[in-house]
Order: C-alpha cells, then structure tokens, then sequence
C-alpha cells in the first residue's frame, strides 16, 4: 500500500479594522436583526426541536422557514424576508441523543 504525505500551509487570520461609518452602521443593523432572531428561536427552541426533526432551518424576520435542504430554507426566508440580513440556519437532527462536538487542531 502506497502512502501519501501532504503537506498544507498552516492556517492564516487576517484582521482588518473597520472605520467605515457605513459598514459599521450596516453591520450594526444585521446584528440587530440577528439578535431578534436569535431570541425569537430561543422562544420558541422547546417546540422546534420537537416538530422539526430532519429538517435543515432559516431563522428570518423571527420566522421559521423549513425544508429538507439548507439552500431551500434560505430561498424561502430570502423571499419572505429580503431585507433581513440577521438571518442563519440550523439543522435539527432527526433522533434526539447526546452529542459530543469537538474540533481537532
């Protein structure tokens, strides 16, 4: 058996700080919109995880959009809700167990 060794760059950050009056004020507003969001899911967590196993979500304009795909969710909060830019996605898994997450650098 054949091994083969590859070797990568090791990971890079870059940090800029941003000054832009503009960029800071849109930025401020997407975390704004996030934050309801995120509120209204913690809201509402108990009965979502309870009726959405397997199902990929888009939290927009503190709604809930789901599919069977993640793309989906998000073209329908997208529709519904094209000025909200705080919103994200999540991901119920189908049983409800215990999970370990861990990342291994």
């Amino acid at each position: 058996m054949e091994r083969f060794v590859v070797s990568l760059p090791p990971p890079s950050t870059i940090l800029e700080e941003v000054t832009d009056p503009v960029e800071l004020a849109a930025a401020g507003a997407q975390r704004e919109q996030f934050d309801r969001n995120w509120r209204w899911f913690q809201d509402h967590a108990a009965a979502i995880f309870r009726d959405y196993r397997g199902k990929h979500l888009c939290i927009a304009g503190e709604e809930l959009f789901a599919a069977d795909m993640t793309d989906e969710a998000v073209e329908r909060a997208r529709q519904a809700h094209p000025d909200d830019a705080g919103w994200f996605v999540w991901y119920v898994p189908l049983k409800k167990m215990p999970r370990i997450y861990a990342n291994r650098w």
